[in-house]
């Protein structure tokens, strides 16, 4: 192969699994030669663009791959690169490290308000998120105090959404926040009162950004498309939940985004720990059987559907 969009074009053909939402059909090859790129990685970032990446993660993927091929010495088509130390993301141990959380959090069910939490808690669901929607201050420290008090007792670990401050003072186990709540959320306030962070992300860009604030655990998605709210970025796919999976291993792991019963074994082959899902249990005529029954699927899962390193290069 001697020109970039060779490259490209072969690299669309063997990673096609990769494309997510509409590709981006403009060619922009020429421009990135102007800006420095080698003939190899201007076809990579342009692949990536027409596999329908958003551009910071075509940038993303592209870097890793020049970094990928300057450590092994040879460009290869074939291996999407997915370790960290591509990616520029540290190892070891991390002084700004948010209290950990179990590695496998299993069934993460997102609930409206407390009495959903008590409900779930009380059938013995371990991971909860209380997703609370209102205006109301007082009826969010309401609904936080009440949430907090339904899981004591069992062994449910209970996450806030969004309302971090009420969390810090009503003494949650953990917040959940989205990529643009990291812009006003006093992250090193809320590692210093010991609550554990969820962040979550939709791709390349966002998982190094949330990586870079060492949260207990990082959620991963949407990966099908779901109605419960409306997204900014495409359905990821499995393929790229391999990828990501991998790439971010050394985190606790949540899938999120359209999972159900049938898609959890392909979802938990990846090598997450846990499947977050909402409707699933909120919308089923018997919520608390078959939140039971979900539990223990994914339990049963992680216990047979864990990939091997070899299974996961095999899978990329």
């Amino acid at each position: 192969m001697n020109t970039s969009q060779d490259i490209a074009q072969a690299l669309l053909q063997k990673h096609a699994g990769m494309l997510a939402g509409e590709p981006r059909t403009q060619n922009l090859i020429a421009q990135d030669r102007d800006a420095g790129w080698d003939v190899e990685h201007a076809g990579v970032l342009q692949a990536c663009r027409w596999l329908g990446f958003l551009e910071a993660d075509a940038q993303c993927v592209a870097y890793a791959w020049q970094k990928q091929t300057q450590r092994t010495g040879h460009f290869s088509l074939d291996d999407w690169p997915s370790l960290a130390q591509d990616f520029g993301i540290p190892s070891g141990a991390r002084e700004n490290a948010f209290a950990s959380c179990p590695r496998d959090l299993g069934l993460y069910a997102v609930l409206p308000d407390a009495q959903w939490v008590n409900r779930l808690a009380q059938a013995g669901i371990k991971t909860l998120q209380l997703r609370f929607k209102s205006d109301d201050q007082d009826a969010i420290r309401a609904e936080v105090r009440r949430a907090i008090e339904a899981v004591h007792g069992t062994d449910s670990l209970l996450f806030i959404n969004d309302h971090w401050q009420i969390a810090i003072e009503e003494g949650a186990y953990g917040v959940h926040l989205g990529q643009e709540d990291m812009n006003d959320a006093p992250l090193e306030q809320l590692r210093q009162a010991g609550l554990r962070l969820g962040l979550s992300t939709h791709g390349y860009a966002e998982m190094i950004r949330a990586d870079a604030a060492s949260p207990s655990y990082m959620a991963l998605g949407a990966i099908f498309p779901t109605t419960l709210k409306q997204m900014q970025t495409a359905p990821q796919g499995l393929s790229r939940l391999n990828a990501y999976a991998r790439l971010m291993q050394h985190h606790a792991l949540v899938a999120i985004g359209g999972i159900d019963e049938a898609r959890m074994p392909a979802v938990m082959q990846s090598g997450v720990g846990s499947i977050a899902v909402v409707r699933a249990i909120t919308g089923a005529s018997h919520p608390e059987q078959t939140a039971k029954a979900l539990q223990i699927l994914i339990g049963n899962l992680q216990k047979t559907a864990r990939p091997s390193q070899n299974d996961l290069k095999n899978i990329l």
